[in-house]
């Protein structure tokens, strides 16, 4: 073939595949497709080097809320730079790095907190939740149990508590725990499902059985509509003991009320896993 018909069939191809790749770059993808982005690290200027303290944790406690974590460590950082050993700071970053699920890091901060101040609850706590994330159960429940003798009057201890005795299968002692937690606070349980560590189980039999337990711990204290959505959990679970809330002291009221009939009647299916 002549040189010159070559270099025009050489043309042509470039043109063809440029139009062919110009076209697909102008197509939507499809619903079935994924088109990631480049994630976007750091979304604001760095803190101010002639901002107090007071003013950096005020804005990266808003950072913190608006879930842009990386922003909010730089400005808890440079909020500890410039008042050293201070355990809510330390506290503030340990929950930051809990976040981003950075458990070592976390687990640093938070024992620098109780460092820096002995008495400071919220880091036994804290510390409490990494030892519970990593499934070590009785170190978890030491940190709780320290919070908890410094500051008796925190719902969260003890839902964290009884989650981890439960973790341990102690159900006895656990309810104990939960309920003391709704005494102190009949919403801890939807507070922890949206913003905390979630109960670890590791089998459905055991969700099951937690959610059981709940529902009864809210029974007790006459709130029927948080214990019906526990229950109904359960079944969802398929707790094989569903049929214990007949003789149950604990659900005398809620036997009572009409959706408790409608619900047992109903018998949700079992949800697989």
């Amino acid at each position: 073939m002549p040189r010159r018909r070559v270099c025009i069939v050489s043309f042509l191809l470039f043109v063809l595949f440029a139009l062919c790749a110009s076209v697909f770059a102008a197509q939507p993808p499809r619903a079935d497709q994924v088109q990631a982005s480049t994630p976007v690290l750091r979304a604001i200027e760095p803190p101010p080097t002639d901002a107090p303290a007071d003013v950096l944790e005020q804005r990266a406690d808003s950072l913190r809320s608006e879930k842009l974590y990386l922003d909010a460590l730089d400005y808890y950082r440079a909020a500890l730079a410039k008042k050293p050993r201070t355990a809510p700071l330390y506290n503030k970053i340990g929950i930051v790095e809990l976040l981003m699920q950075r458990w070592p890091e976390a687990k640093k901060s938070f024992e620098n907190a109780i460092k820096s101040d002995r008495e400071y609850s919220d880091a036994y706590n804290n510390l409490g939740v990494i030892f519970y994330i990593g499934k070590k159960y009785g170190k978890a429940i030491d940190r709780y149990n320290k919070a908890i003798r410094l500051k008796e009057d925190t719902a969260s201890y003890y839902s964290n508590l009884g989650a981890a005795l439960f973790s341990k299968k102690d159900f006895e002692k656990s309810a104990v725990a939960y309920s003391h937690a709704l005494e102190l606070d009949p919403d801890v349980f939807e507070r922890s499902s949206r913003t905390g560590v979630a109960a670890q189980m590791a089998k459905p039999e055991d969700r099951a059985h937690y959610d059981y337990v709940v529902a009864k711990l809210y029974a007790k204290m006459g709130i029927a509509d948080r214990s019906l959505e526990y229950l109904r959990k359960a079944m969802e679970e398929g707790y094989k003991g569903i049929n214990n809330v007949y003789q149950d002291a604990e659900f005398a009221g809620v036997r009572k009320d009409p959706r408790f009939n409608e619900l047992m009647a109903a018998r949700p299916a079992a949800i697989p896993d």
